[in-house]
């Protein structure tokens, strides 16, 4: 096979979430779709109706939706694998993409299996760590059983990381993958910075901006970006803490926490603007498969302080390029937050390296490791089918 010119592909790709929701699932799926069209693939999306309008290409399959009542914004798609068969007899992929293990994951794994399309299933997010964060801890060993049944169905898992696929194989989820991820490093760069709009979050001159950005909900870990705050706000008076996000907290961080700036969910240049227009960056979760932000953070000059895992772990020389903690060390992580907000010189030297170690993360690289597993997918399912019509003939 040519990894460099695989062969024009139809890929349906099935996601639960979708722009304009803001999540890094969302954005990486919508970005695969993009890159996957801009080099002559035909890519259907099959996802949930939004609940606001949001454009979609003509061959796209909008399905009814679920509210999630303890994960507010996000919707369950709902569809039966025989409607999904009917659509795909009529238009046949060559493989689908599942990015989301919900009931319309689900359903698009039972019509593939029934029309013998192979299914590619993407491992974008940890939701069984995540119940323990929603008062459903005893359901963890249940939804990590189902994920490993849901995986196993596929003709491949794609995780984000070296280190995640290995653990996904270690726990039985078969053949597993991986796909990184990638930044755009012009439209997140140190060269958006901005001095109108520290001067809008009432900032001047050279006072120190902390930064988070994700979606505010339990599972990101904040109360501990909170506890770091604190202390930088004691070892740096004039100190300015910027959240940007949504999410299901918002309303209560507010109320709590009026000294800090909530400055809403962002998109596109007003997003990078406001990663350059910081200094510091703290990123407290420990349940990301990967964490975009990180690199759209190390991208953008910023001084990460992370878990010494996903991104985090591939991209940050600690003291060098950010720093990073033992992923179970709270205390280190507020430790190494107030280390780097009192030591203006060790901020300034992991600023000035951070871009670089993320400036081999072309989104092109990405697209090519994503066309050589759907081919390879494609590929081999065309090979039984074959087997299959000769031992046919051959009777």
């Amino acid at each position: 096979m040519d990894h460099k010119h695989p062969r024009r592909l139809r890929v349906a790709l099935v996601s639960e979430t979708w722009p304009p929701e803001i999540n890094g699932v969302a954005a990486t799926v919508s970005r695969f779709a993009r890159d996957l069209r801009c080099r002559g693939h035909a890519v259907s999306v099959v996802r949930p109706r939004p609940e606001q309008y949001a454009p979609g290409e003509p061959d796209d399959t909008l399905t009814p939706g679920l509210g999630i009542p303890f994960y507010p914004g996000l919707r369950l798609g709902l569809a039966s694998p025989a409607a999904l068969a009917r659509r795909w007899r009529e238009r046949r992929p060559d493989v689908v993409y599942v990015a989301t293990q919900g009931p319309l994951g689900a359903a698009a794994l039972g019509a593939a299996a029934r029309l013998a399309i192979p299914v590619v299933a993407g491992f974008h997010t940890n939701f069984h760590d995540y119940s323990r964060h929603y008062g459903f801890g005893w359901l963890a060993p249940a939804a990590s059983a189902w994920l490993r049944r849901f995986h196993r169905r596929a003709w491949c898992t794609v995780a984000p990381t070296p280190a995640l696929a290995e653990a996904l194989g270690r726990q039985g989820f078969g053949r597993v993958q991986v796909i990184g991820r990638g930044v755009d490093t012009a439209l997140f760069s140190p060269a958006r910075r901005s001095t109108a709009m520290r001067r809008a979050w009432g900032v001047t001159g050279d006072r120190l901006v902390v930064l988070h950005v994700g979606r505010l909900a339990p599972e990101k870990n904040l109360g501990l970006a909170l506890e770091a705050w604190r202390n930088i706000r004691q070892l740096r008076p004039g100190a300015r803490f910027v959240v940007v996000g949504d999410g299901p907290l918002l309303g209560s961080l507010r109320q709590r926490e009026p000294g800090i700036l909530f400055a809403g969910a962002r998109r596109g240049r007003d997003l990078a603007a406001c990663y350059a227009s910081a200094d510091m960056f703290l990123f407290p979760s420990r349940h990301e498969t990967f964490g975009n932000v990180t690199i759209e953070a190390l991208a953008s000059g910023l001084g990460v302080v992370a878990f010494d895992r996903a991104a985090a772990s591939l991209y940050i020389r600690h003291r060098v390029s950010g720093m990073v903690v033992p992923p179970d060390q709270s205390a280190e992580f507020v430790a190494a937050a107030a280390n780097l907000a009192r030591d203006p010189g060790l901020l300034h030297r992991i600023r000035g390296n951070a871009p670089a170690a993320v400036g081999g993360l072309d989104h092109g690289f990405v697209v090519d490791h994503l066309e050589q597993v759907l081919d390879q997918a494609a590929r081999q399912a065309d090979r039984k089918h074959d087997q299959a019509r000769h031992v046919v003939l051959a009777r």
